[in-house]
């Protein structure tokens, strides 16, 4: 099911500000609220319309939703990151609503509201792929390799020899950070670090898996199988999810960046085309048909017609690029080039001094 416009999921214009759109949020929160209305409904009518509003609110992420629309966010963003940075302690202060359990329960994690994270998801990785335009015509499919840490296979990522399981830390009791009080001059000064025995994770292995050392993880390289879509651009973005790094707290996401090359025929400007074609003074004269290839293996007829100059731009309509957002191709734009002829008989001289006179 394709998912809603943002700007319609709060009653929003694409030109509204900020404020109507945080002031639009609220109101329709604060109705939606798990806790004032428990049905199962409100609570993915209230999952819809904070995914809208971290986006809009944030001034980046809300550019590239409008040039691109959620292909972009979904390629750009991870669910975490979508909701990195929002307000939503401002928009719910002295409202009683606790914001920490709401999201842990629905996005799964806090989304900037707690200070301190036991487990971090594993790193994004980045790939850079160059292609051909005649791939970014097509679409592409090939495997990539790539080199990342995965949980070991060994120990299943618990980093404990096989039969035994890691322990809760009997110096933090599981919460992965310690408080230390002192008296000082100006009164009681409470530091809150993580736990020094653990590492901040809250336990503590004491039999170690013999294949990766307690790390947890190890260094592979996979086999990726990859799908460019048709109509890519240079310097596109596609995520692939959950396939990062490993961590704690999930994997990260892989980046593919996209380089396409450049053609020696074809300039492209987003989903059309530009190419030139020579043709002689008489069929600029007189004009003529033309049968030109396309970047889609297929050739399109090209219609000159009489008095045309050069320069003169011709349009071929649908002879361009897939148009990545939206169906339908783009346009081949043909600028003639007029070949003036350099080496002239007796005859051909003859010719157009006739042509030159009866012109003039």
């Amino acid at each position: 099911m394709a998912k809603r416009d943002y700007y319609e999921i709060l009653g929003m214009e694409k030109n509204a500000d900020k404020r109507d759109i945080k002031k639009s949020y609220r109101k329709l929160a604060l109705k939606y609220h798990p806790d004032k209305n428990p049905s199962k409904e409100a609570e993915e009518k209230f999952k819809e319309i904070s995914e809208a509003y971290a986006v809009l609110s944030d001034e980046k992420k809300r550019q590239m939703y409008d040039q691109y629309g959620h292909a972009g966010i979904d390629q750009q963003y991870s669910s975490e990151d979508i909701f990195r940075g929002a307000d939503f302690g401002d928009i719910f202060r002295g409202t009683g609503f606790d914001m920490n359990d709401i999201f842990s329960q629905f996005f799964g994690g806090n989304r900037g509201f707690s200070n301190q994270q036991r487990h971090y998801r594993g790193a994004d990785l980045r790939y850079d792929i160059q292609i051909k335009l005649e791939d970014a015509y097509h679409g592409l499919e090939q495997n990539i390799r790539v080199p990342r840490t995965e949980a070991c296979d060994r120990c299943h990522g618990t980093g404990a020899k096989p039969g035994t399981k890691p322990k809760t830390c009997p110096q933090c009791r599981g919460n992965g950070q310690v408080k230390q009080t002192r008296r000082t001059a100006f009164g009681m000064f409470t530091q809150v670090a993580p736990c020094n025995k653990c590492g901040g994770l809250g336990e503590v292995i004491e039999k170690k898996c013999p294949k990766c050392n307690g790390r947890k993880t190890m260094k592979v390289t996979r086999s990726i199988k990859l799908k460019i879509p048709k109509g890519v651009d240079d310097g596109s973005q596609l995520r692939l999810h959950g396939e990062g790094e490993s961590g704690p707290g999930g994997t990260g996401d892989l980046y593919i960046v996209v380089h396409v090359k450049k053609h020696n025929i074809f300039n492209r400007h987003g989903s059309d085309l530009h190419k030139k074609q020579i043709i002689s003074f008489p069929e600029a004269a007189l004009g003529t048909k033309k049968s030109i290839s396309t970047i889609g293996d297929s050739r399109e007829t090209l219609k000159i017609p009489e008095g045309t100059q050069h320069g003169d731009i011709i349009k071929i309509k649908r002879a361009g690029m897939p148009k990545l957002r939206g169906s339908g191709l783009g346009d081949l734009y043909v600028e003639i080039q007029v070949e003036t002829p350099t080496k002239l008989n007796k005859k051909s001289k003859k010719l157009f001094m006739e042509l030159q006179n009866e012109l003039n």
